[in-house]
């Protein structure tokens, strides 16, 4: 079993969540300091998802995608905003 393998992740790490072939709807990639923030929805969740690259990568519009993520809040505006941060992602 690879160090990476997402049964290994959510085994050590109880809040992590893994899904598998889940397409997805938008992706939109914008540059934060040195860093390329990426949001991405995905087919029948309401919530966005998220991740950070060091340069721009290829989109992942119409595409299926291995993630996974924990849930996450920030807060914009005074109002509390759930996003789940991806920790790993891999297009099927």
């Amino acid at each position: 079993m690879k160090k990476t393998d997402a049964k290994s992740l959510t085994d050590k790490h109880e809040s992590l969540t893994h899904s598998e072939q889940q397409t997805v709807l938008s992706h939109v990639q914008r540059e934060v300091d040195e860093w390329y923030l990426n949001t991405i929805m995905i087919k029948g969740v309401d919530v966005p998802f998220k991740y950070r690259r060091k340069k721009l990568y290829k989109s992942l519009l119409n595409q299926q995608v291995n993630i996974t993520y924990y849930p996450e809040t920030e807060t914009v505006a005074g109002f509390d905003i759930e996003y789940m941060k991806i920790v790993r992602i891999k297009v099927c």
